[in-house]
């Protein structure tokens, strides 16, 4: 019987340190997001000021569009969304807000290829990349 305790014991402190590992790690996870999030809400704030001091008007934020793509042959319905729409001298523009050392450079491709469906989705006149590590406006257009 003392073995079958002791066999017990030992699956239920197995079993309590399994629990306690997945639960620091979704904890961490989300903690990572919420951080993230914040440095993302604090980044379009100066943002939107860098942007004012430039002479652009903020008109909208996180802005959806609905477009249509097809597969197969077949209609596919997506939607896109940016952070901020703005103007200037009576000019629409996107504009797209990007924080870290990687995502505001305008050639890597997950930002290209971002950029690239904003100006094909949204009836703007143009996109503009804002790279909060160096507080920079981008104007970004694509020829074809």
């Amino acid at each position: 019987m003392e073995l079958t305790h002791l066999a017990l014991l030992l699956l239920s402190a197995l079993l309590l340190l399994a629990l306690l590992g997945w639960w620091r790690a979704s904890t961490r996870t989300g903690r990572r997001n919420t951080r993230r999030q914040r440095v993302a809400l604090a980044a379009e704030s100066e943002a939107e000021r860098l942007l004012g001091r430039s002479g652009y008007t903020i008109v909208d934020r996180q802005v959806t569009q609905r477009f249509v793509m097809w597969v197969n042959e077949e209609p596919v319905e997506a939607w896109c969304r940016a952070d901020l729409v703005v103007t200037r001298s009576g000019r629409a523009y996107i504009a797209e807000v990007k924080t870290g050392a990687v995502a505001p450079h305008p050639t890597k491709a997950a930002t290209r290829r971002q950029l690239r469906e904003y100006a094909e989705v949204f009836d703007v006149d143009g996109v503009l990349l804002i790279d909060m590590e160096q507080r920079r406006i981008h104007s970004v257009a694509f020829s074809l």
